[in-house]
């Protein structure tokens, strides 16, 4: 018979739509959250939804009686308030402090770590609209974990408790693995939307219903079959229909041609690595992206 993991009180600080989901999975978890820190309204809000009955205080408290401190912060912001809680003597030795940040390793926690803290970074890679139902999302979900070595069995099965399934991201590799996630995800949905609007000011009725068979079909396609996915007048070498493309949005959509030209290009450049865009053929596409 194996013992229960033992239970931990949890302090939350930043309880917006990733913090205040992670601290109500940890509960769902058996832990206790003790206490937790929401500035904006609407983060506040998120507090109440998801962590009810907690009490929301400044980060120096809810930092001084928990045995994990979940830092759910931006990036920008994480390093400041680490070191501005090392300043005032917040950090208690010997206490779990864990970031949700996918920029950054365990590097940026060293002023609490030099503070007798052990330092985690657990990203979630996935996104959250702060409601209840996100609580659903993290069953399976991958977390970028990273940690001291001795340290990331402590790790993963924090992961493991709320549902995810971690996967393991060296120090050094957390700004690749960022920039990978930002590029598949963040710009997927600035795509998307830009494809929105060009069918909505086309006149096309549906046009959500009308993308989301074929974005499914691609999404699943490209994830088996990497550059064997590409299609489309770019990966076919068809440089008229480009051309159209470019005339039709300079007229009418100029906010996009920057976005098409870029996407374009690259789109030529992996077709050619993979074969599929020969000789004349890349050439004469990447011509017409350049006179553009």
């Amino acid at each position: 018979m194996t013992s229960a993991p033992p239970r931990l009180r949890v302090g939350v600080v930043g309880t917006g739509r990733v913090g205040s989901v992670l601290g109500a999975a940890l509960i769902r978890a058996g832990h206790e959250v003790v206490a937790a820190s929401g500035v904006s309204d609407r983060s506040q809000a998120y507090a109440r939804r998801l962590l009810p009955g907690v009490p929301i205080l400044p980060p120096d408290e809810v930092v001084a009686d928990a045995d994990l401190v979940l830092l759910a912060v931006p990036d920008d912001a994480l390093r400041p308030l680490v070191t501005g809680l090392a300043t005032t003597n917040a950090w208690r030795p010997g206490a779990l402090v864990a970031h949700t940040s996918g920029a950054y390793g365990i590097s940026v926690l060293d002023a609490a770590a030099a503070r007798g803290v052990v330092p985690l970074a657990l990203h979630p890679v996935m996104t959250f609209a702060g409601r209840p139902e996100d609580l659903d999302r993290l069953e399976g979900a991958a977390f970028g974990v990273t940690s001291a070595e001795e340290m990331r069995p402590v790790a993963e099965a924090l992961v493991v408790q709320i549902g995810g399934e971690p996967v393991w991201v060296p120090e050094l590799a957390r700004p690749m693995y960022h920039a990978a996630l930002s590029i598949g995800a963040n710009y997927l949905v600035t795509i998307v939307n830009d494809s929105l609007d060009l069918l909505d000011a086309a006149g096309v009725e549906q046009s959500p219903r009308l993308l989301a068979p074929l974005l499914s079909a691609a999404l699943d396609n490209v994830l088996r079959l990497r550059d064997g996915a590409l299609t489309g007048p770019v990966s076919r070498g068809d440089v008229a229909t480009v051309a159209t493309h470019l005339t039709t949005l300079r007229a009418q959509a100029p906010q996009t041609v920057a976005a098409y030209i870029a996407m374009a290009r690259r789109t030529a450049e992996r077709a050619s690595a993979a074969g599929q865009l020969r000789g004349d053929a890349f050439t004469a596409v990447t011509a017409i992206l350049d006179e553009s």
